[in-house]
């Protein structure tokens, strides 16, 4: 959507991924996304277009994890680029144990859309709530 800063189409995929509407996160990513979730955490790879994204990140946080939310605490905008300071929280369903954990989120934005995210986390702490 042209007429969004950066910092609002970033938003509005935390607001629609903490509602479980995947319909509204997939509109904030543009066709050719790269969505890199961090090496060493469960998903860790490179998926690729808004169906890519949500059916192989959320759709299976959600198989795996209760309340799996990402709170967007602290932007840092310069240009396309967006840098989010975050937490995610959830409970394991297998383990039962509650993760919290700081994570800090990179995106670029171009044309109203998300083109590019790049995750980085504490992935030994989310394994050891899996464990």
């Amino acid at each position: 959507r042209e007429g969004s800063s950066s910092a609002e189409v970033v938003r509005r995929q935390y607001i629609a991924s903490a509602a479980g509407d995947l319909e509204a996160l997939r509109a904030t990513l543009a066709p050719d996304v790269e969505w890199t979730e961090m090496a060493g955490f469960p998903l860790a790879g490179t998926y690729r277009t808004p169906e890519g994204v949500t059916s192989h990140v959320m759709e299976v946080l959600g198989r795996g994890w209760e309340d799996w939310v990402a709170h967007d605490d602290r932007y840092v905008v310069d240009g396309e680029n967006v840098v989010v300071l975050a937490r995610y929280t959830a409970r394991n369903k297998t383990t039962s144990k509650l993760l919290d954990v700081r994570v800090a989120h990179h995106f670029i934005v171009r044309g109203g859309l998300i083109v590019r995210f790049e995750q980085f986390v504490d992935t030994a702490l989310v394994r050891d709530a899996m464990t």
